[in-house]
């Protein structure tokens, strides 16, 4: 997996958060958000890491950004083993990879103006000082489409998509390399992530980014991802080029989730097949053996109950990884 054009590397990332019970808090049990899942980030690209509710998408996030303490595996940055850095040096390697949080309603406070708020990252790690600061944060808002006489306000007197645009502003003022995405756009009206995903977009282009998308929406991950990730309850089902999953997806998961994305064209839509997903999506704290899919898949084998499935590279056009036992 090693290779100088990636940005980030993931290899058997554990992160389990223990369950607690009783006057002693004793420990009974884990949370299994991550079970073991190996990925890498390309320099300049964006992944799409996709999936259900209580996957693990974010919990991955936050580990590559150290937020978490993981419980197993590595997170490379640059070639630096995160894990083994101390605060001092992940707090400066911190300055090359920002987050975008999913709610531009709580993650700004409400207590600074919307030019603090932009600039703070700025004096954290002593990039500025004096005049330079104030025309930074005026440089920054204009870079994300807002007038830098909106500084002096606060984040109640914006619309969500000013404050998302805000988020993104703060995140970019340190010139990071890497940029997780904690989706985004889902707390946004469709209009409004159409503008702030094409924002995005052009950022990326404009000053090289790297970015970890997070998302549910499957059509909003085709439009800005190159390649998408495909986790479900901690483990990866299916990895490959963004055309390549949406044309020729393999793992039964992935079919499932792109049968729900609505087609504009009516006719199109009542002729597609649906797949349709029986049950609920089992317990993280107890997952079943073998595939953690099994329960639900209609494709299931008596091995699926028994043994994982690895990851492997089936290939077809370029890298396409599956971790089915049927494909």
């Amino acid at each position: 997996m090693a290779s100088d054009d990636h940005l980030v590397e993931v290899e058997n990332l554990v992160m389990y958060f223990p369950v607690t019970a009783g006057v002693l808090r004793r420990k009974v049990g884990d949370v299994k958000a991550v079970d073991g899942i190996s990925f890498y980030i390309k320099r300049g690209e964006t992944l799409g890491l996709v999936g259900e509710s209580g996957c693990g998408k974010t919990t991955t996030g936050r580990c590559i950004l150290r937020l978490y303490e993981i419980t197993g595996g590595k997170v490379f940055f640059e070639g630096k083993d995160l894990a083994k850095l101390s605060s001092g040096e992940m707090r400066k390697i911190r300055r090359n990879m920002q987050l975008i949080f999913q709610d531009p309603y709580a993650s700004l406070d409400p207590r600074m103006t919307a030019g603090d708020i932009v600039g703070e990252p700025l004096l954290v790690h002593n990039l500025v000082k004096g005049r330079e600061y104030k025309e930074q944060i005026a440089e920054l808002f204009r870079m994300v489409e807002l007038e830098p006489y909106m500084t002096v306000r606060y984040p109640h007197e914006f619309s969500g998509g000013q404050r998302q645009r805000i988020g993104i502003a703060r995140a970019l003022a340190v010139r990071p390399s890497l940029v997780i995405c904690d989706e985004p756009v889902s707390a946004l009206d469709v209009s409004v992530q159409a503008q702030v995903t094409q924002l995005m977009m052009r950022l990326r282009e404009e000053f090289g980014l790297t970015y970890l998308f997070i998302a549910h929406d499957l059509a909003v991950v085709r439009y800005i991802s190159d390649r998408v990730v495909v986790m479900y309850l901690g483990r990866i089902m299916e990895i490959t080029s963004s055309d390549e999953l949406y044309d020729n997806p393999l793992h039964p998961y992935t079919q499932a989730l792109l049968s729900a994305v609505p087609i504009p064209d009516p006719v199109v839509d009542r002729q597609r097949k649906r797949t349709l997903l029986t049950g609920d999506v089992p317990s993280p704290v107890n997952p079943p053996s073998g595939c953690h899919f099994h329960p639900r898949c209609s494709m299931v084998i008596d091995i699926c109950k028994e043994q994982e499935p690895e990851l492997r590279d089936i290939g077809g056009g370029g890298e396409h990884w599956v971790a089915c036992h049927r494909v």
